[in-house]
């Protein structure tokens, strides 16, 4: 029988990778998306979809950080950034970083384990094409694998070894995507847009362009349906 493990699945390209590197690693994902006040619902039908495509279980959860603002993902008074240059995203964090965002998905991903009593959680952070946002870097990831253990009563009481795992935290987005066509995946039920029109992605926002970028480097046909 396969381990178990929760898979943070957000119905873009790399967490749509995360999902086949757990399974290719032997683990029987469990998917969790969140509805937290994002300002469209596009990427919650395209993880409705990987996890169907995927053959696993697939839970959403309500959590409305769009009640606190602070986010153009959440709070339509703040513009997307749009047609910004590679240098420009690279200077400071940009105004599509939810607050503490990261921080409380893996929470309810660390309950939802808790309750499954595995120790296994994937999240597709990265540190190299990740729009430099806090709670994507390694050290995060160690910090809350560190806080994961005391902060739970299987872990306390030794019954379970926490285990956070960011498989794509050191590659760039064209490695991502050479691995995913390794693993079979199918890039094109993923969304990634931060401002789409509709079902179609906008080409122009920092998420768009980094995807577009990735499949060029990679050499591969990008499958999003622009605007």
């Amino acid at each position: 029988m396969k381990p178990a493990a929760v898979v943070l699945l957000s119905g873009g390209l790399d967490s749509t990778t995360v999902l086949a590197e757990a399974q290719a690693a032997g683990f029987a994902p469990h998917a969790l998306s969140f509805r937290y006040g994002q300002r469209h619902g596009v990427e919650l039908a395209a993880a409705a979809r990987v996890a169907r495509a995927a053959g696993v279980p697939h839970r959403v959860v309500t959590v409305d950080l769009s009640s606190l603002g602070g986010s153009a993902l959440t709070d339509e008074t703040i513009a997307v950034p749009k047609d910004r240059s590679d240098t420009m995203m690279e200077q400071g964090i940009p105004v599509t970083y939810v607050p503490a965002r990261n921080t409380v998905f893996l929470s309810i991903a660390l309950a939802w384990a808790e309750t499954l009593q595995c120790g296994d959680i994937f999240v597709g952070v990265n540190a190299l094409d990740y729009s430099g946002y806090p709670d994507c870097r390694p050290a995060f990831i160690e910090a809350f694998e560190k806080l994961a253990q005391v902060a739970t009563a299987d872990g306390v009481e030794g019954r379970v070894r926490y285990r956070i795992h960011a498989p794509l935290m050191q590659l760039s987005k064209a490695q991502i995507i050479l691995r995913g066509r390794a693993l079979g995946v199918d890039y094109g039920v993923t969304h990634s847009c931060y401002d789409p029109v509709g079902e179609l992605a906008c080409g122009r926002c920092d998420s768009c362009l980094l995807r577009r970028k990735g499949f060029v480097e990679a050499g591969v046909e990008d499958p999003t349906r622009y605007v």
